[in-house]
């Protein structure tokens, strides 16, 4: 086992699997003085960063879908089981994901998120689409919930 933290920070650069691994093992064993601290937090902040971009990635694709499902009337015939099999996927994906504290980060970034989304799906169908947010994020996660067609409202 390697226990100098000079030889961990080599391991880091050599064998990040390896870095990673014996990371594991001090940090079970308690073995609090021979961590490499400084890779160790780069590591956290980054899988932090990571799993942030992929919920706001998901809530992003399936804002987008409901806003083509809901208002794309003119191509919605020929797609609309199309994108309820990606809002239900996405959704699905999301969900494997998704913790307390990021569905709270999704709740401060969902307007933005769906200025993102708007703008993908007015691109795609040429629509003039709401610029408030229509959709709540409890709706955005609800497995089961499709808006209704701008015919039905």
């Amino acid at each position: 086992m390697v226990n100098q933290i000079t030889d961990l920070k080599l391991l880091y650069e050599e064998d990040y699997f390896l870095w990673l691994e014996e990371t594991i093992k001090l940090l079970n064993n308690r073995q609090l003085e021979d961590l490499d601290y400084e890779n160790l937090i780069e590591e956290l902040e980054a899988l932090g960063r990571s799993e942030k971009s992929a919920v706001e990635s998901f809530v992003t694709l399936i804002i987008q879908h409901l806003l083509l499902y809901q208002y794309w009337e003119e191509e919605r015939a020929n797609n609309s089981r199309h994108w309820r099999g990606e809002i239900f996927a996405f959704r699905t994906q999301l969900e494997y994901k998704l913790t307390t504290n990021l569905q709270n980060h999704l709740a401060e970034r969902l307007d933005y998120l769906y200025s993102k989304a708007r703008k993908s799906a007015q691109i795609k169908s040429e629509l003039q689409l709401p610029e408030i947010n229509p959709y709540s994020l409890e709706q955005i996660l609800d497995e089961d919930w499709l808006p209704d067609s701008i015919m039905n409202n």
